[in-house]
């Protein structure tokens, strides 16, 4: 198997997954852009600014207000004014939008696990591996 062939292959699974989870997350009323704010709101230790959120999703702070908005009308979570600095805003998870980031978790961990059912065990965690090594290798070049 060719260098591209490889690439086109990993390239085709990985949009199946993205597409199981795409499908997963509409039930929770939630498109991918906000499950990713939703992820990267509970993986921080305290609430986010705006800004701060912005950078975490490597998108630009104007293309954050409708996610924000969405989120917030769904009642996912709330903006604060910034004790610290008061032109700032903070998006603080609500109890609401941690139990929707479980389920889409969980979601995504479905997916996967649906995509590599045909897969033994020993196979899943053999390709884990192997794709742990290119990543690692990829971090460690880039950083």
């Amino acid at each position: 198997m060719g260098e591209m062939e490889l690439a086109e292959l990993l390239h085709l699974v990985g949009r199946r997954l993205r597409h199981g989870y795409v499908r997963r997350l509409v039930p929770l009323g939630l498109n991918p852009g906000q499950a990713r704010a939703l992820w990267a709101l509970a993986g921080a230790d305290r609430p986010l600014r705006m800004v701060q959120l912005a950078e975490q999703l490597r998108i630009v702070p104007r293309s954050l207000t409708p996610v924000v908005d969405a989120l917030e009308e769904a009642g996912l979570v709330r903006r604060e004014v910034d004790p610290a600095n008061r032109r700032s805003t903070l998006v603080v998870l609500t109890a609401e939008g941690h139990a929707r980031y479980e389920r889409a978790r969980d979601a995504r961990r479905q997916a996967g696990e649906d995509l590599f059912a045909v897969l033994s065990g020993e196979q899943r965690e053999q390709l884990g591996g192997l794709l742990s090594l290119v990543d690692e290798q990829f971090r460690v070049g880039r950083e």
